[in-house]
């Protein structure tokens, strides 16, 4: 099978049309007017635990070129294009922006904390640094490289990443909570001491090698019981893979396997340190794997999961049905016998046989159950 496609004769976006300007500057306009927002409102957009880190001077310095960006972007593709386009919405983002504060703004209620609030903040931090980082790396080392950045289903993608990240207080909860409900009996104060005692780089390796082992059962779980295999489908409905891909998740599939992975890390009592490190790995690595990249180190591809690795879990091909369910490690699955990575080889094509799974945010969460109705 060909790793790389020929090139493709139409191109997604060409040099003086304005539709790359258009497209960034509604990007840029967006990311400003948000953080803006985050600005005046930060205990209700903003989490809790990640505000008390921020580098404030280097994120104003941010949102204020974010806002000029998209202000000057915005006036370039109406320059380069006749009529109305979407500059026209970044130029009126970053004008209400700058209007509301800009990268002065300060916070409109007094200071506090707010019993519910939303990760706007994260939201757009992570969607900075995705288009900063992976949309660039695809572009250069693409697999598949007439696979365009706006393609076939990404408004669903986006809407996933969005509610996943927005949502953050209650997903935490919730992973959170079933560990100390329903197994603090079993905690042992002095097994937690003697693992919180370790090295914490030594505690990383073990949350990550842990993790990984309660996450590939808990997804072998999820595809083998015909329930959980229809909240999992919308994972997998996906035909076209790349950094947006990850996020296409039902929330009860986030909430099972970020609960049943915590369980252990909670009853062994490993420290904040090195799960908040595993978090960092576990959300950089997700992305990775799905990624429209041609990364494959040959012998290290046995040992951590890239790119082809994960590709072959989502093929619709079955010969590569119920394989490689583990996240980074892929001897895990070749211990249990689910490893199927043929030498140089990629899929042919992606998803669900049948296409059972609706395009649409709002109907892909209400899909598993209407097919119980059924």
């Amino acid at each position: 099978m060909p790793d790389e496609p020929p090139m493709p004769s139409a191109r997604e976006f060409r040099f003086g049309e304005g539709r790359i300007s258009a497209v960034l500057g509604l990007f840029l306009g967006s990311l400003g007017f948000g953080g803006v927002l985050c600005l005046l409102f930060p205990s209700l957009l903003s989490t809790p635990d990640m505000r008390v880190h921020y580098p404030m001077g280097l994120l104003r310095g941010l949102i204020l070129a974010t806002l000029a960006g998209g202000f000057g972007f915005g006036v370039l593709s109406l320059l380069l294009r006749r009529g109305p386009t979407v500059g026209l919405a970044g130029m009126a983002l970053s004008i209400a922006g700058t209007l509301l504060g800009g990268a002065g703004a300060r916070p409109a209620a007094p200071s506090g904390e707010a019993p519910v609030y939303l990760g706007l903040d994260w939201f757009l931090l992570s969607l900075f640094l995705l288009a900063l980082v992976f949309v660039p790396l695809e572009r250069i080392f693409g697999r598949l490289r007439d696979q365009r950045i706006f393609r076939e289903g990404w408004t669903t993608d986006l809407a996933h990443f969005a509610a996943s990240h927005l949502l953050v207080q209650v997903s935490v909860l919730l992973t959170m909570l079933p560990a100390a409900v329903f197994f603090g009996w079993i905690v042992l104060p002095g097994v937690q001491a003697a693992v919180s005692s370790q090295p914490v780089a030594l505690q990383f390796v073990e949350v990550v090698v842990l993790a990984d082992l309660t996450g590939y059962l808990v997804h072998r779980l999820f595809h083998a019981v015909p329930f959980l295999w229809r909240i999992h489908q919308v994972h997998h409905s996906s035909r076209v893979l790349d950094r947006l891909a990850a996020s296409r998740l039902h929330l009860f599939d986030i909430l099972v396997m970020r609960a049943a992975v915590f369980v252990p890390l909670y009853v062994l009592g490993f420290s904040s340190g090195a799960i908040y490190g595993y978090l960092v790995l576990v959300s950089f690595h997700a992305i990775l794997i799905h990624a429209n990249l041609r990364f494959d180190s040959g012998w290290l591809s046995r040992l951590v999961a890239t790119p082809r690795f994960h590709h072959w879990h989502h093929s619709s091909q079955r010969v590569a049905w119920d394989k490689n369910f583990a996240i980074h490690f892929p001897w895990i699955d070749r211990l249990f016998g689910t490893l199927h990575l043929p030498p140089g080889e990629w899929p042919s094509a992606y998803g669900i046989q049948g296409d059972p799974v609706p395009e649409g945010y709002g109907p892909q969460l209400g899909y598993p159950f209407r097919s119980v109705a059924r």
